[in-house]
């Protein structure tokens, strides 16, 4: 798994260009400066930015210069601290004695149905009974698509017909969930903007559904955000931890990217633990995130890429 995190990531390695400015004597004003370029362009964002250049100033301060792998070192010890930092970070979805609700949320485009559909195959891949909801009631391809998806790992998808109520979907589901012994219900919601105040309602009502009918269950709630768009999706994205209680992160469509500080940013500017991370269309293309493989493979330290 790790060997192949390395080698989806390691095309952000020669967006980001760290590997070569550490070549450079790391005293010299320019390499800061073309620091500060790489992280910001790479969606690590102002403020954290600012951080890291702090603390890797502070780190190499008693140095003259410093070679490459050295610089490397700190750098990648200072991004792994960040990660780590944030409580859950690459933990997988939970389970106890009672049965678990994972919903997925985001914006338009950003990846849940497929999220959906990956997620239920590797967790039957463990043994565990898994059904999916079709919550996107709005968009018929979505519906569908979840059914082929469903098809295609042996899943059973819960559906209505298009634009029904998203929640009379959840409430079946969960009906059905419990009538089947199932292990995990997942459920796919329609995507929507913070400006759509009535689409946000409905998700507060989807999880009131929930709630009040699986009060021993363990629920998470994850955000689902699109590598590609990096800051500009998750600032539209802020506004889901105003409505619903969020308990991770899935980053996707992440070997399409170079926007790699994202997952770094995600923690820092949302609170949340990335906790799976998107490698490619494959069903089985939903991984564990793993931080330190991610900073290895980013910064291309033991991987070759310059």
């Amino acid at each position: 798994m790790v060997s192949n995190i390395r080698t989806n990531i390691g095309m952000v390695t020669k967006r980001w260009n760290l590997f070569k400015l550490f070549s450079s004597e790391i005293h010299d004003s320019d390499f800061w400066d073309s620091l500060e370029e790489t992280l910001i362009s790479g969606d690590v964002g102002v403020d954290l930015t600012g951080e890291i250049i702090r603390d890797l100033r502070e780190k190499s301060g008693s140095f003259r210069s410093m070679d490459q792998g050295k610089g490397l070192a700190l750098l990648a010890g200072i991004l792994s601290s960040h990660l780590s930092a944030v409580k859950g970070t690459g933990e997988p979805v939970r389970f106890g004695e009672s049965p678990t609700a994972v919903m997925l949320l985001g914006v338009n485009g950003s990846g849940k149905t497929t999220t959906a559909a990956k997620m239920a195959w590797n967790l039957q891949k463990e043994g565990k009974k898994v059904i999916l909801a079709a919550a996107d009631t709005y968009r018929a391809a979505a519906t569908d698509q979840l059914k082929t998806w469903g098809e295609l790992s042996g899943t059973r998808v819960v559906a209505h017909a298009t634009g029904g109520d998203p929640g009379a979907v959840v409430f079946d589901a969960i009906r059905a969930a419990k009538a089947g012994g199932h292990d995990c219900l997942i459920i796919d919601t329609a995507g929507r903007l913070h400006t759509r105040s009535n689409l946000m309602e409905e998700l507060k009502k989807m999880m009131r559904i929930i709630e009040g009918n699986c009060a021993e269950w363990i629920v998470e709630s994850l955000l689902v955000i699109d590598a590609v768009t990096g800051q500009n999706g998750f600032r539209q994205a802020e506004a889901f931890g105003n409505t619903i209680s969020l308990t991770g992160a899935v980053i996707t469509k992440y070997d399409h990217t170079a926007k790699g500080g994202i997952i770094l940013s995600v923690g820092r500017e949302l609170g949340l633990p990335v906790r799976y991370v998107g490698l490619g269309e494959g069903i089985e293309d939903l991984r564990l995130f793993e931080p330190e493989a991610f900073v290895e493979a980013l910064l291309g330290i033991n991987s070759g890429v310059a």
